[in-house]
């Protein structure tokens, strides 16, 4: 059994956009700045690791540094292995910081968006693996323009992981709705408020997965993903929370890119919440909800679908109820693993205030309703991505 409060990192990625709020393929570019700063990898260099390790997070490295994604109007980066939600807050608003420093440098801004706004035509960056990616998966690939928020809890080990991944997935639904950022979809309203997560799923390992029997069942199965040779590598299991293949952590994926840094800190604390829990019911016995996979995809599409302000599926009910409730029900169920980590005031804070004031989502159509501006709802994203906390 893990001792003390477990690990938290987190990962996000962010839209690389000129001055006037369009999206500009310079990543590559703003990388060079950071390399040289000693703060970021340049596109040679990750495209070397990836061949060698596969999927290679950027919370993995004792080092956190910003790294290139899959298309060159985005940067990547990940915050330090931290205890304290105070710490990765911290490194959330440096690494934002740290990357729109770079942008800077070849005259762009980054902006934590989770799709584009504006009709864009995606550029992949180069490298071998990104264009193996781009061969093999044809217009999924090459419309696949979003940018996740990633975040990683610690697990003592691969059957304690397992028996968290089993135990999580009914909830996962809701870190979605919660952290919704993606209203528009190159050039229009998408009718979701995260379209990110709709794009997300064409991948053909993307999404719920069924629950596993032990650490065992769950290697096979990547194993056997792999030998379909559909997927690039190991890399690309995308399932919405996964095992990491080189630290003991379980990596929920279900989450935009959070608009406001706070909304990332809260997310963090919810998903550290949601595996503390799990693991504590896996020790004891307590059997794993059983959901079929096929609800649980279900609930998933209604959370992307309306975010909160529509109902979601209850996961303990199986029914529809509106969105503060389930929420509700979210906080209740892992407020006991957040006051043992010091977090219940600040995550119940934070997700009040979404509550409040609405997701990213919200803001963009606000923008959009006012403004009947496309450019403008990317501008106000950026001064909110950098906005000091009480600000924006």
């Amino acid at each position: 059994m893990l001792v003390g409060v477990r690990t938290v990192g987190v990962e996000e990625e962010l839209l690389v956009v000129d001055p006037s709020g369009r999206p500009v393929p310079l990543g590559p570019a703003a990388l060079e700045v950071a390399a040289r700063r000693g703060e970021g990898e340049t596109v040679d260099e990750h495209d070397r690791a990836e061949r060698e390790d596969g999927d290679t997070a950027a919370v993995d490295d004792p080092a956190a540094r910003l790294v290139p994604e899959l298309k060159t109007q985005q940067l990547e980066f990940g915050t330090r292995v931290c205890t304290a939600l105070d710490d990765v807050a911290a490194d959330l608003e440096h690494w934002r910081e740290r990357a729109d420093a770079a942008a800077r440098g070849v005259g762009a801004r980054v902006a934590a968006l989770a799709s584009s706004p504006v009709r864009v035509e995606p550029q992949s960056t180069p490298g071998e693996r990104y264009t193996q990616m781009a061969e093999t998966f044809g217009l999924t690939a090459a419309e696949q323009l979003t940018c996740g928020c990633h975040v990683h809890v610690a697990v003592e080990d691969d059957e304690e992981g397992v028996g968290v991944l089993n135990r999580i997935r009914v909830w996962l639904p809701v870190l979605t709705a919660l952290t919704a950022n993606s209203p528009f979809w190159l050039g229009r309203d998408s009718g979701h408020a995260s379209y990110r997560a709709q794009a997300w799923n064409r991948w053909p390992s993307s999404g719920p997965n069924e629950l596993f029997a032990d650490a065992a069942a769950y290697h096979r199965l990547i194993a056997e993903l792999i030998a379909t040779e559909t997927i690039v590598d190991s890399g690309m299991v995308y399932f919405d929370a996964r095992l990491s293949e080189r630290w003991p952590t379980v990596e929920v994926r279900v989450a935009d890119v959070a608009l406001r840094a706070a909304d990332a800190v809260t997310l963090a604390g919810l998903v550290r919440g949601l595996v503390d829990t799990a693991a504590g019911e896996w020790r004891a016995g307590v059997a794993a909800p059983a959901v079929r996979t096929e609800v649980v995809r279900l609930a998933a599409w209604r959370a992307s679908r309306s975010g909160l302000t529509g109902d979601l599926v209850h996961p303990a009910t199986g029914r529809p109820a509106p969105a503060a409730e389930v929420v509700a029900a979210l906080l209740k169920h892992v407020r006991p693993a957040l006051a043992a980590a010091g977090d219940e005031w600040r995550v119940a804070d934070g997700v009040a205030a979404v509550l409040d004031r609405g997701t990213g989502a919200d803001l963009q159509r606000r923008v959009f309703a006012e403004t009947g501006d496309l450019t403008a709802v990317v501008r106000a994203a950026v001064e909110v991505t950098h906005a000091r906390p009480g600000g924006g």
